[in-house]
């Protein structure tokens, strides 16, 4: 009956309209995407605003990461249950009600609040927009175009939020920054309404001790991970230790939980295919590896390069015509060739960009040092995120494309998380290291005070290299999964 069901639900999908139903569905998942970085470029708008301190002003960020990462899986499972288009437009309208209430915030618990609030919405967006597109568009052409456009917001979200944020930082205020997300998340859930099936949600028992234990361990998890290299706290502390024991503690849980459970929040089958698996791997290095890069690169060339917001964002847009042209080559080939094959690809120039750009100096410029690595890392995602997206959802029955959707977006917010606080430990340590070899030099000269700024230039290039190093061995690591894991050369044998 439910598969009789879902069948007429495509067929009325397929005669509506699918290029407004991709549209929805891609305005959706680029507003999640982006609003991780577009606050970014805001943070010290938002400082001089509303008084945070340095270590507080983290929390802008991490709040909104911490509940989007910690609630996926439940997002996920909800859809599934409740209905994907019921629970899509539940999860917009959230969103959009949270970032008309950040925008009008004048206190910072009210704007914290507001941001784990948004992230609570986008954890309910961003695995119902996936499984949407593969219950809405039929298999073949029409849903690897529509995987292809998701796969570009996907990773271009990120930078387009480093653009938007510099514009509206520049030209309106930092609360902009957040009201911009209000008409588009209103306009997207009533389009939502029009243009996107309703499907009768499926019978089933909500798995309230999987949810309780996959949430709060997947929350402990990126909590400390997040406050492991902060600048205030250390991987030694007692409230990093304390989170990351519980949340491995808990997720051990979760899983046996899972494995004893008929309708858990992660149906253990999902996990049978080596294919799906080494999907989600190399996702989980994707996330690893890019989300702290494009943080440091933020971070280098307004603070070594001296670019304004609006410049570092700008700085970042030929990433994203170039990612977006390889998406639109992987389209193309992914039905010729299959899904290993651009794997391999992806993950190799992905390692050959990052391994280039640790090779930044001070007096680098922005065409030689950065332009190059850029468009190369940028092929190389384009060429990564389409397969990842087809062969982690390829042989998923409808009623778990929401469970495999959030696995998916799971592993590339964890991966964040691990990867920005590796990186981090290791650009901050050996900036400092730097730091305290020129002040050592400095001090038998007359000119100390002179050459302190461009110490501090170089000590943060030497750091942030040896950050973009470590990034190009995670990809590497991509690499081998690729090779050694995935073993779909065809879409219709990846799933398993």
């Amino acid at each position: 009956m439910a598969t009789t069901t879902l069948s007429a639900a495509r067929k009325v999908s397929t005669g509506r309209h699918l290029g407004l139903a991709l549209l929805v569905i891609a305005t959706a998942q680029l507003m999640v995407v982006l609003d991780a970085t577009i606050v970014t470029v805001a943070l010290p708008h938002i400082q001089l605003g509303l008084g945070f301190s340095g270590s507080g002003l983290e929390w802008v960020v991490n709040a909104y990461v911490l509940t989007l990462g910690g609630l996926l899986l439940l997002g996920g499972r909800a859809g599934d249950l409740f209905g994907r288009r019921r629970m899509f437009i539940t999860g917009l309208l959230v969103f959009s009600a949270a970032s008309l209430a950040g925008g009008l915030a004048t206190t910072q618990a009210w704007l914290l609040a507001a941001r784990a609030v948004q992230g609570a919405g986008g954890a309910v967006v961003a695995p119902t927009a996936l499984s949407l597109v593969a219950t809405t568009f039929p298999e073949g052409r029409a849903r690897n175009r529509a995987m292809g456009v998701y796969a570009a917001m996907s990773v271009a979200g990120g930078v387009i939020g480093l653009v938007v944020g510099g514009l509206l930082v520049t030209y309106a205020s930092w609360r902009w920054v957040l009201f911009v997300n209000v008409p588009l998340g209103i306009a997207a859930a009533f389009a939502a309404l029009v243009v996107l099936s309703g499907v009768t949600p499926r019978p089933g028992r909500f798995d309230v001790l999987g949810a309780v234990t996959g949430t709060a361990g997947m929350a402990a998890l990126v909590y400390g991970l997040s406050e492991a290299d902060n600048g205030t706290s250390h991987w030694g502390a007692t409230n990093v230790v304390a989170a990351l024991a519980g949340g491995v503690v808990l997720l051990a849980a979760f899983a046996v939980i899972q494995a004893r459970s008929k309708d858990g929040l992660l149906p253990v089958r999902l996990l049978r295919s080596r294919d799906r698996v080494g999907a989600n791997l190399i996702m989980l290095g994707v996330g690893a590896a890019i989300g702290g890069v494009f943080f440091f690169l933020s971070l280098f060339v307004q603070d070594v390069w001296a670019y304004s917001a609006l410049r570092a964002g700008m700085s970042f847009v030929p990433f994203t015509i170039v990612m977006l042209v390889a998406t639109a080559v992987a389209t193309r080939l992914v039905r010729r060739v299959g899904p290993r094959p651009l794997l391999m690809a992806g993950a190799v120039l992905s390692a050959g960009g990052l391994y280039w750009l640790s090779r930044l100096t001070v007096h680098s410029t922005y065409a030689g040092g950065l332009l190059g690595p850029a468009l190369i890392i940028g092929t190389g995602l384009g060429l990564l995120f389409l397969p990842l997206s087809l062969v982690s959802l390829a042989g998923v029955a409808d009623e778990a494309s929401g469970a495999a959707a959030s696995l998916l977006n799971a592993g590339r917010q964890l991966g964040a998380a691990v990867g920005l606080a590796v990186l981090g430990t290791v650009a901050w340590s050996v900036t400092a290291d730097s730091e305290r070899a020129a002040a050592g030099r400095a001090a038998s000269t007359a000119q100390a005070a002179a050459w302190q700024a461009a110490a501090r230039q170089a000590a943060l290039t030497a750091g942030f290299d040896r950050a973009f190093l470590v990034a190009a061995a995670i990809a590497v690591l991509m690499l081998v999964a690729a090779i050694a894991v995935v073993r779909a050369r065809r879409l219709d044998a990846a799933g398993g």
